[in-house]
Parts: structure tokens; sequence; C-alpha cells
């Protein structure tokens, strides 16, 4: 028995990474996958492939820092299938990592925008959705600005990190009502493409000195993990197998943050 049979959920950020990872594996357990991003390209032929692997897949081109896009987006998936039950808010960005004298108000504004501000809108837009048959919540977020302070540089990016995990245990009782768990997951060094869009400006003289000469991950050395071991942590929040488990981060990092705090 699959365990998300007769399930529908969205996955934010779902073109590539994390989120195609998580898209892949929640549709293999059979969940019907509503597929959202701002590259409908991407999309289309993850849908593709979903669709011709025997899965359902709906591909939902929008920017999550939208709430009117993100509301008719959750519309247009409930009027295909009827209901929600998954909401992977995993959409975000690496942003500017920058001494503060050279990081900009838009900067911060941007990395706010899309990972803190989405974050809500995207949670807030399912709610409505969610509460009928309640459900479950994952929200991305990361070891820095929770665990990690070592990049320097990287204020505005691990701010809004530590904001995904407060907005979490905030909301979390709140949800709990409806029968909605919510849960945040905080990655490490992942094999993603999410590191080749950081734009980093003349860190060279604030960084740290850390030496780390057995490898910065404990578990494995210098490799990092894989989007495919993450989205196994988010088909574990996303079950049934998590049913009692609500307002909790939890750390997908091979022990990186434990020795680079």
């Amino acid at each position: 028995m699959k365990k998300l049979a007769g399930k529908v959920a969205l996955i934010t950020g779902a073109g590539s990474g994390l989120g195609a990872a998580a898209a892949r594996l929640l549709a293999r357990e059979g969940a019907k996958v509503a597929l959202l991003s701002r590259t409908a390209s991407e999309l289309e032929k993850l849908a593709g492939e979903i669709v011709a692997a025997g899965g359902e897949a709906l591909a939902l081109p929008a920017d999550i820092s939208k709430m009117e896009a993100m509301t008719q987006s959750v519309a247009a998936l409930v009027e295909k299938w009827g209901r929600l039950d998954i909401v992977f808010a995993n959409a975000g960005v690496n942003g500017v990592w920058a001494p503060l004298d050279e990081l900009s108000l838009d900067d911060w504004d941007h990395t706010m925008g899309i990972n803190l501000r989405g974050t809500f809108i995207t949670v807030k837009a399912a709610f409505a959705a969610l509460k009928i048959n309640g459900g479950s919540v994952i929200v991305t977020s990361s070891v820095n600005g929770n665990r990690m302070f070592s990049n320097t540089g990287a204020t505005a990016y691990a701010t809004s990190k530590a904001g995904q995990v407060a907005f979490t245990k905030m909301i979390a009782p709140e949800l709990a009502a409806f029968g909605i768990r919510i849960n945040v997951i905080c990655p490490g060094a992942i094999d993603t493409e999410i590191d080749d869009n950081t734009d980093r400006h003349d860190l060279e003289d604030i960084r740290l000195p850390i030496d780390f000469p057995e490898g910065q991950i404990p578990l494995t050395g210098k490799k990092p993990g894989t989007s495919e071991q993450v989205a196994q942590l988010v088909a574990f929040l996303a079950s049934e197998d998590s049913s009692h488990i609500t307002g909790t981060e939890i750390y997908i990092d091979g022990g990186q943050s434990l020795i680079q705090g």
C-alpha cells in the first residue's frame, strides 16, 4: 500500500533540487502532486516525467511572494483534485551574501520577500483547503540561522531561515486545532543547484577561519547529502508515520552543524 495514496500535495520550488526530488518520491508514494515555481518549462518537464511513470501531476507557474498568484494556484489544484492534504513550502533563494556595509536594503528585502514572506503566503493560501481534512505542512529552512552561524555574510539568508522556524513553531498549535501538522526541515550541505545562484560579494575579509582536517560533515567527510535523502524526510513528515509530530525542526546535515556552529 502506497503511504500517500489518495492524497494531494502542493510543492513549491518544484522545478529542481529538493522540490523536484520530493515531487518524484511523493508521486511514487501515491500522491497527486501540484508543482509550483516561476519557471513553467521546468514544471512541464517534471510533470511529464511523473505522468509517464504512472503518477498524476499539475504544473502551476507562480510567484510565491504574490498572494493572489498563490491563492489562484491553490484554487486550481482544488478544482482539479477536490482537496489538499500536503504542502511542501520549499521555494527559496540564497540571495546576496555580503559584508553588512555592502548588503543593500533591496538585497535584504528580496531575500526576505521570497524566503519568509513567501513561506507565510504559501501556508496562508493553503490554509482554507488544508483545514477541511487536516494534513501536513513541511517548510524548508536551513542549518544557517538556526544551528550554524559560521557562514559570515549570509545575514539576510540566515535571518530568513531562522524566521521560518519561528513561524512554524508559532502557528503549530493554531493549525493543530484543525488536524494540520507543520514541521520544518533544516538541511545542511546538499548537492543541489542553489549554491550556484548565490551572489557572493567581498567575503574574504570577513570570513571566519575554520579548519576541518577530516572534512566538515562527520557522517560523510566532505560528501554533501542528496536531494533524495531530503525527499525521504519530506515523505515521512507528509505521511501518517509522523502523525504525532508538529512544531518541530529536524536537521538533515550529517552532523555538519554540530561542529560548525
